[in-house]
């Protein structure tokens, strides 16, 4: 049966829903959605900006569902969507206000978002333990790999259990050690059944409901399918990485807008740095290995990084062929002087591929050491192009955008203008991104964008000015409303988009200018750094001279 706790905003709904309109009225990228267009005060609201949007066509194999306000006492009940970029760096996909918390709310807003993404699925998305949650998700995303969030469950379980917590401080630590510990499912069975003997625990209902549904939130059993995850969460007490300092319980519903602006702002300038630090220094190498060299390369420095501890980690794990059938090879691989925690690699030799147990390569997207290992030994010298997943590399934000679900576009003329307004923005984003990045590049960008704008008002001026279609806009309770008769015809449409490429280029500008900054600022670093080493160069020098007197 479903459970429905309700939520008021009050005025403040108002602030937010205006704050929305005027959003989507400077930008129609920008999507939002009201459940109950009657009632304000108790109908859940959702938005995605324009960039959310974008991100999701990039990095959208891997959504987080955030509802951390329902257990902090949040003041503002907020919610929101998101993922991983090529950085590692948490990316928006949208956010929403939930005053209506019924199984039929949730299947709305999450019908709602996948609505505003396009209808893309996920392969995997991670949300608190919540049982109207997890009927909505099975609803609206069967094909979906759902999985609970650990903490979620830890926390659930500190309450549940806090008995027993106490009588035996223990439980705790051997709990999550079944669970961090396991590294196959008989392995972690063990460790359950061993548990719940040694404290007494066999008929307890919450563990025997979270036993039932581990195939939910234990790791061992959700390995073989793609979370993103290149670093362990686990200190953390809540999924929102993305609003964490900004968003919290003092938040009040008027404060929320700025916060949330402030968020985005913030986590767009992250990226920035990140981009320039990827694109203007190279990392140290600690191998002479071509395939070191040739991640380096291609990667992103954060995820190279994490390409580069497992590539030199293949030193102190030697593999061990244990069958050879031919083009099939399998081999166990151990880390020196523990032969306990092996695991299996297979190698085809005729495909170039390999499987490890660990698994790591199918929930993270990086290769692991134990494949590493068995590559060196069959002298596979540079990565595969199949282990080379572009969602982490430099180029992750390159290529026609949601070509992967062309298929899926709308086709009536109400929905073409708007599709082709999106792809004509993101592909003049791309200038703006790129461009910024050397001078050179900017040169070349902007000299492009000027040619676009001419070439528009050439078109522009041969047209009739016969309308194409209406367009059409969002801000509904269904997600989508057809204009009104008077809707804007196609030379308003073109001068819009030429509007928008002249924003576009002052864009750019500032992003030069802004690339510039962190230029001055890099060479300051670096100038500063050879000063100190020379310093310390002269000190070791006199101090040599002190010694020989």
């Amino acid at each position: 049966m479903s459970i429905s706790r309700q939520r008021t905003l009050g005025g403040g709904g108002h602030h937010v829903l205006d704050y929305l309109k005027r959003m989507q009225a400077e930008n129609p990228s920008f999507f939002y959605a009201v459940q109950d267009d009657n009632d304000l005060s108790c109908g859940n609201i959702f938005w995605a900006d324009a960039t959310s949007r974008t991100n999701y066509s990039y990095f959208g194999d891997a959504v987080i569902f955030d509802t951390t306000y329902k257990t902090n006492r949040y003041r503002v009940p907020f919610a929101s969507f998101t993922g991983l970029n090529h950085h590692g760096q948490p990316v928006l996909f949208g956010c929403a206000l939930i005053l209506n918390e019924s199984e039929l709310s949730f299947i709305w807003l999450f019908r709602t978002w996948l609505h505003a993404m396009s209808g893309s699925h996920p392969v995997s998305i991670t949300t608190d333990f919540d049982p109207s949650i997890h009927v909505s998700v099975a609803q609206v995303l069967p094909s979906t790999r759902h999985r609970f969030s650990k903490w979620s469950i830890f926390r659930e379980t500190r309450g549940k259990l806090a008995h027993l917590y106490q009588s035996h401080p223990a439980f705790e630590t051997e709990f999550k050690k079944s669970i961090h510990e396991s590294e196959t499912t008989d392995e972690f069975e063990s460790y359950w059944h061993s548990l719940l003997e040694r404290f007494c625990v066999m008929d307890n209902e919450w563990l025997q409901s979270m036993y039932n549904a581990r195939q939910h939130w234990v790791p061992v059993y959700l390995r073989d399918s793609f979370f993103g995850e290149i670093s362990s969460n686990e200190g953390n007490e809540s999924l929102n990485f993305f609003f964490d300092g900004y968003v919290n319980s003092s938040t009040t519903l008027l404060g929320l807008v700025r916060q949330y602006e402030k968020a985005v702002s913030n986590w767009h300038e992250r990226e920035l740095k990140a981009d320039y630090e990827t694109t203007n220094s190279s990392p140290v190498l600690k191998t002479p290995s071509p395939m070191e060299k040739q991640a380096a390369s291609l990667y992103t420095r954060k995820i190279f990084m994490k390409f580069q501890e497992e590539l030199v980690e293949t030193l102190a794990n030697p593999a061990t062929k244990i069958d050879d059938s031919g083009t099939i090879t399998t081999y166990r691989v151990a880390k020196f002087g523990e032969n306990q925690k092996s695991h299996v690699v297979t190698f085809n030799s005729l495909e170039t591929k390999a499987s490890c147990s660990c698994q790591m390569f199918e929930y993270s997207g990086i290769i692991c050491r134990h494949i590493l290992t068995v590559f060196r030994a069959k002298n596979v010298l540079t990565l595969p192009s199949q282990y080379l997943l572009k969602r982490w590399t430099r180029n992750a934000k390159t290529g026609t955008l949601l070509e992967e679900h062309a298929s899926e576009l709308p086709n009536s003329s109400h929905e073409s203008i708007t599709v082709r307004y999106n792809n004509l923005r993101q592909e003049a984003i791309k200038y703006v991104e790129e461009g910024a990045k050397s001078i050179q590049i900017y040169q070349v960008s902007m000299r492009a964008l000027q040619e676009a704008a001419s070439k528009v008002c050439t078109v522009k001026n041969q047209i009739t000015g016969t309308a194409e279609g209406t367009i059409v806009t969002n801000g509904s309770s269904g997600g989508l409303l057809a204009a009104d008769e008077d809707a804007p015809t196609y030379q308003s449409m073109c001068a819009e988009k030429l509007k928008k490429i002249q924003e576009l280029t002052a864009e750019l500008e500032v992003a030069n200018q802004r690339c510039e900054v962190y230029r001055a600022n890099l060479l300051a670093v670096l100038k500063d750094m050879e000063e100190q080493k020379l310093k310390l160069s002269v000190k070791v020098q006199n101090a040599r001279l002190s010694l020989k007197e």
